[in-house]
């Protein structure tokens, strides 16, 4: 192994075995052909974690592992690492009056869901085969090419090409809210305007996506005691991310580390 590429991993005297932060890698993403940087990164993820876990030991934390999910629970580190932070982190709720000062800076950004009306076309394909995804992207280009030269052109399109079950219907989805699409196909979906067409194809998991936006419904704005408790949550959680970044980093600070650079990717 390139004991310059994957130095050995030492935290406060602590040897961490190479497999640990091989295994985080999996985590991270990192140019093809660039094993470095995701080692790196996963060495600084590593690093921040050991570096928790020993002051969890060194403060003595207990904690239970929590259920997160139906039969699924924290593993006892994650437990130990949460307890340390509810220690170590104390968030004071925002007042009503920071509440109402957050709320009156932009009240129009408290809505109702939107509702969109969509087509579109499917060019199927495995994003994680290149030379498929090569292939299709230059099929979805030439398809976009032809709708963006006649808008209308779409729905005999979609009935002739696309890879999607809704070329029954001419490539039309019906009416879509948040979460009802995956998030590549919804991210697309909030920066087009009623008529609008996606300037590029789309890629999601299930290939790559010619979107045409054929109906927008904003959503209204709602009154401030309707979103007072999302204002205040989101408040304590910037709080609580802020606090908890400056925990870490004391530790940083503090520690003697070997093998990783928090300063750098």
């Amino acid at each position: 192994m390139n004991a310059a590429l994957f130095p050995d991993l030492v935290v406060n005297g602590e040897r961490v075995p190479h497999a640990l932060v091989a295994a985080e890698t999996q985590n991270q993403t990192a140019p093809a052909g660039k094993p470095g940087i995701a080692w790196r990164k996963a060495a600084n993820a590593v690093t921040i974690r050991t570096l928790l876990l020993q002051e969890a030991r060194l403060c003595r934390i207990e904690a239970e592992p929590l259920e997160f999910g139906p039969g699924r629970f924290e593993t006892q580190e994650e437990a130990l690492i949460r307890g340390l932070l509810d220690q170590a982190i104390n968030v004071v709720p925002p007042t009503e009056a920071d509440i109402t000062s957050e709320w009156l800076k932009d009240p129009t950004r408290f809505r109702s869901p939107p509702l969109w009306e969509v087509s579109h076309i499917l060019c199927a394909c495995d994003p994680r085969n290149e030379a498929d995804r090569a292939k299709v992207q230059i099929r979805a280009q030439g398809l976009l090419a032809l709708v963006l030269s006649d808008p209308k052109s779409l729905p005999a399109i979609a009935t002739r090409e696309s890879d999607c079950g809704s070329r029954s219907s001419g490539g039309a989805l019906g009416q879509l809210g948040p979460n009802d699409t995956l998030p590549e196909f919804e991210a697309a979906l909030r920066q087009l305007a009623e008529g609008e067409i996606s300037p590029e194809p789309v890629l999601t998991r299930h290939g790559y996506h010619i979107i045409r936006m054929d109906a927008v419904a904003l959503g209204q704005v709602l009154p401030f005691e309707a979103v007072r408790d999302r204002i205040a949550e989101a408040m304590e959680k910037t709080s609580w991310a802020r606090r908890s970044r400056a925990f870490i980093a004391q530790l940083v600070e503090a520690a003697d580390i070997q093998g990783a650079d928090l300063n750098r990717v």
